[in-house]
């Protein structure tokens, strides 16, 4: 079967099979309506990103329900955090963000490598009770 693509801005015909074929055609035809869905909502109200998200267009496209639940999580930590002292938080946040052991965390915070330890397992504690008290469903 063939069908015609355009290469470097030229239009060519090229000898493709017929599922290849058909293939491209579904693709074409999800372009199009994707295009009319967009000019229908031009100015943006309305417009369902979910249709978006569906079809791949986009390399990550989280839904509202993911943002919402990546804020709670978020919130959760944070409450966490807050009930640290700076200095946990601090070695806390070496130890599991930026992946320093205990001796590399306590030449930056200029402590023992067994200070640091205890500090971050006083975080991990908090977490374990958290989590203990809040179970995730």
């Amino acid at each position: 079967m063939e069908i015609t693509i355009k290469i470097n801005g030229r239009m060519t015909v090229v000898e493709v099979s017929a599922e290849v074929a058909e293939c491209m055609e579904a693709g074409r035809r999800k372009a199009e309506n994707l295009s009319h869905e967009r000019r229908r909502h031009w100015d943006g109200r309305e417009f369902d990103e979910y249709i978006i998200a569906a079809e791949g267009l986009l390399p990550c496209q989280y839904t509202p329900e993911d943002r919402a639940c990546q804020q709670e999580t978020l919130d959760e930590i944070f409450s966490v955090l807050d009930t640290c002292t700076p200095t946990q938080r601090e070695r806390f946040l070496l130890f599991a963000l930026d992946g320093l052991n205990y001796s590399e965390v306590g030449r930056c915070c200029g402590c023992s490598k067994v200070s640091a330890r205890e500090s971050i397992e006083a975080v991990r504690k908090k977490f374990l009770k958290f989590y203990s008290d809040h179970p995730i469903i």
